[in-house]
């Protein structure tokens, strides 16, 4: 059996990221009676299903000029910020998994940089998971709320306020057309423009100049604001490389590419099944 899973894969072993969860292959083999269990890394489990995906299966952001066998990104936001990339063996794409939406946020603008002293007021750390992935958004929320005082209806507020998922509640409210939410489409256009630049800084460090891939329930739910102009612009805003930016393939992939991945790899490496 293949489980992808959130966070890092060392030595045969898991401590899941947002779960106290400690999750190790041979105890998963012994407790469920397998002949074998492999744990891979949820954002190395979309890397692995980024050559086999169909046109179908995914939704261009930008064109772009896509060199061949060159480094390829994945930024997946769901209740944290995942990332990887894949690299050309001179065979075929390996991927490397990667730690990277626990690096430090970094404001682009004034309003994010309010926002992350909003958040140092809370944490002595503000990863850009902490406010560019489900357990964020609500922070953004709050800060658009409390200190830009952006409008918060009755109606969202009660919704808000009762609400087991704040985050869906927000994201499904800003993507509504008949939803009247000022807040709740605020939150999501700063989301988006945070995950644009966190998606441009991964194409910088790893010159994904095959393309960079959002992934992840959040990207489908929130499609049509990422295909906005401000998602391009945020994404290429990286002074004397924006141009360099401009040239970068982004896609948003809307099938379950962890599943995916997570097969792909199993039909290439357990034969003997």
């Amino acid at each position: 059996a293949i489980f992808d899973v959130a966070g890092p894969v060392i030595k045969k072993s898991v401590a899941t990221t947002n779960l106290p969860w400690v999750m190790d292959e041979d105890s998963l083999a012994s407790n469920l009676n397998l002949k074998s269990v492999h744990l891979m890394n949820d954002l190395e489990a979309v890397a692995r299903a980024i050559p086999v995906l169909r046109d179908s299966d995914i939704v261009t952001l930008n064109i772009g000029e896509p060199v061949p066998k060159a480094a390829i990104g994945v930024v997946a936001p769901g209740t944290g910020l995942g990332e990887s990339f894949l690299v050309w063996d001179g065979s075929r794409y390996v991927p490397q998994s990667s730690e990277g939406g626990h690096t430090s946020f970094a404001p682009t603008e004034t309003r994010q940089i309010r926002l992350l002293e909003h958040m140092l007021a809370r944490a002595d750390h503000v990863s850009v998971e902490r406010v560019c992935s489900g357990i964020g958004i609500p922070n953004i929320y709050e800060y658009l709320r409390d200190l830009e005082h952006v409008y918060e209806t009755p109606e969202i507020a009660r919704r808000i306020a009762s609400a087991e998922d704040r985050t869906k509640v927000i994201i499904n409210s800003a993507v509504d057309p008949h939803n009247e939410s000022p807040l709740c489409r605020a939150t999501i256009e700063m989301f988006v423009a945070i995950l644009a630049g966190e998606a441009g800084n991964l194409a910088l460090k790893v010159l994904a100049a095959g393309g960079i891939y959002l992934a992840g329930g959040i990207v489908v739910h929130t499609l049509s604001a990422l295909d906005e102009p401000a998602f391009m612009r945020a994404f290429t805003n990286k002074g004397r490389l924006s141009e360099l930016l401009k040239r970068i393939p982004v896609h948003a992939i809307t099938t379950n590419a962890a599943l995916l991945g997570a097969a792909t790899y199993g039909l290439e490496n357990l034969t003997d099944y």
